[in-house]
């Protein structure tokens, strides 16, 4: 499923049967959600079970990894509920790697019979593809990290929030909406705790607690007798935390241009869904943009979509290298390009870094999926291209002597690959405000939010929408505006970036349904920057038709 046909499912009830399929898992009753599943001794005496029955039949080396994968998703229209969604999926996948090649077999029977049967099922397939397998497979060395665990560092754990709270609030957000000028409104809360525990042969044992919210809804105002209607989108971001992210702490929040509120570490759904029914209202009279070039001030909730699409795909090393293709396409920032040392990504002032470990992101863990102790490294720096996103088998690759911790799978049922780190823009070191951004713009366009895009197979030509956009004249907001989008191309964006504000404006994008490869899987990541400006950027208008 692609991210842009389930933002506008995620309102509705309907949608729950739009989620992928570890997603759903099987229904439980709500209670089921605190249920302590399999305790760690016996995770271990399970895991040891595939590691030992890989060992006997000849496998170099194997990990096991179950998981256990509880959801709930809360869905609202208007004054009403639609659906109210608890699942579980449990089960253990096996990776082996037999006569240099890997082999992999998954199972929902977590029993000693079970497991060895599965496990037996990963060693054959591995010997069976060994007889066209042209290169052993190669990894980068892991030291074991023994029993360790790692926890997402909530402060309040969604399933112990009674559900009729979680409508509550869903439904007082509505209301607000439609007292507010909206005829219509949905809503919805995703919520995700992977429960999940690694071992392998090389001595490592990880259980890790993850957990993710995902707030959001999306309003329409209708003028009849115009006929038209516009719609705005929630602006709230997917997080790494608990249920604390819905308490929308005043402290956490920075204002925006024309009083858009704008969120860090928490969200205020309810004051977020007023101003959306004021500012769809306001969309149906406002002015058409005048395309042509104009200096474009980003927020962090929309340039991290733009991050997402022209750095964080095409700087994935098996994109790089033409293993993925087919499911959307490869990259230009091909190894001849890195190997110069000198390529020009973006201006001087364009640090971008990947990060496993930044606090309250998507994709925060501690460990990754082959037990890689996760980190930070550049991938552009002062707008060179410096490094790509590998993973154990791919390191030797570009010459790194370690994974940078970034492999994922989206269940116990599927094989884990490279998948993006939280890539992110390093903020600005001058203390700089997006207000006196705005001041330093003569000609410009504020952009907040997500909307359409589309970029080509290799990562290079694009285009992107917004989901409100503000005039700036003279250093000055001049009012809304309608039909935003910017054409641009990799090089020339990231080069056009002229100003970055400070960390204090920092803030995170994220993506719960990040898909690649083939089965395709889902990942959940984030994007964090500051306010930033990108000087002489093609404007063009999509409501006109030539």
């Amino acid at each position: 499923m692609k991210r842009r046909d389930f933002v506008q499912l995620a309102g509705l009830g309907a949608g729950a049967f739009m989620l992928p399929t570890h997603l759903m898992g099987n229904s439980i009753p709500v209670e089921a959600l605190l249920a302590p599943g399999m305790d760690v001794a016996t995770k271990k005496q399970m895991a040891d079970v595939a590691l030992n029955t890989a060992r006997s039949l000849g496998a170099s080396y194997a990990d096991a990894r179950i998981g256990r994968y509880l959801n709930q998703y809360v869905f609202t229209r208007e004054d009403k509920v639609q659906n109210v969604v608890n699942t579980e999926s449990f089960g253990i996948g096996v990776r082996v790697i037999a006569n240099g090649t890997w082999g992999f077999a998954s199972t929902n029977s977590v029993t000693p019979d079970g497991i060895k049967k599965a496990t037996e099922q990963a060693v054959a397939i591995a010997k069976a593809n060994s007889k066209i397998q042209k290169e052993p497979v190669k990894l980068a060395p892991v030291q074991g990290h023994g029993e360790v665990s790692w926890k997402t560092p909530i402060k309040k754990d969604f399933k112990d929030v009674p559900v009729s709270e979680k409508v509550d609030l869903l439904l007082k957000a509505n209301a607000s909406a439609m007292e507010n000028g909206a005829n219509f409104v949905n809503s919805a809360l995703f919520m995700v705790n992977e429960q999940k525990y690694f071992a392998s042969t090389e001595g490592s044992y990880i259980d890790q607690d993850v957990h993710r919210i995902w707030p959001t809804f999306g309003v329409t105002a209708i003028d009849r007798s115009a006929g038209k209607f516009k719609s705005r989108q929630a602006l709230s971001a997917p997080m790494g935390m608990g249920y604390e992210y819905m308490d929308g702490l005043a402290s956490e929040k920075i204002e925006g241009p024309e009083g858009l509120n704008l969120y860090r570490n928490s969200y205020d759904i309810v004051e977020d869904a007023t101003l959306a029914a004021k500012q769809a209202k306001e969309m149906l009279s406002a002015k058409s943009v005048d395309p042509g070039k104009y200096d474009l001030v980003l927020e962090p909730n929309h340039l991290g979509l733009t991050i997402h699409e022209s750095v964080g795909h095409p700087l994935e090393l098996d994109r790089v290298l033409g293993y993925e293709a087919n499911y959307a396409g490869t990259s230009f920032a091909t190894l001849d390009k890195w190997k110069t040392k000198d390529f020009n990504y973006g201006s001087d002032i364009v640090n971008l870094v990947a990060d496993k470990t930044q606090p309250h992101s998507l994709g925060q863990v501690g460990y990754d999926d082959e037990g890689v102790k996760c980190k930070k490294w550049d991938l552009v720096r002062n707008g060179t291209l410096v490094n790509y996103q590998a993973i154990r088998d791919q390191a030797h690759i570009i010459n790194e002597d370690e994974s940078h911790g970034c492999c994922y799978s989206q269940s116990w049922n599927d094989v884990q690959f490279q998948r993006m780190p939280n890539v992110s823009l390093e903020a600005g070191t001058e203390p700089y405000s997006a207000k006196q951004m705005i001041e330093d713009t003569e000609k410009g366009i504020y952009i907040a939010g997500r909307g359409s895009y589309s970029i080509d197979q290799q990562r290079y030509n694009f285009q992107f929408g917004g989901t409100v956009f503000y005039e700036i004249k003279d250093g000055k907001i001049a009012g809304m505006l309608n039909d935003v989008a910017y054409q641009s191309n990799t090089q020339e964006f990231w080069n056009s970036c002229a100003k970055i504000c400070d960390k204090d404006d920092y803030r995170l994008f994220g993506s719960f349904f990040d898909g690649k490869g083939q089965p395709s899987q889902i990942s959940a990541v984030s994007h964090g920057s500051s306010t930033t400006r990108f000087n002489g950027v093609n404007v063009i208008n999509t409501g006109r038709t030539i």
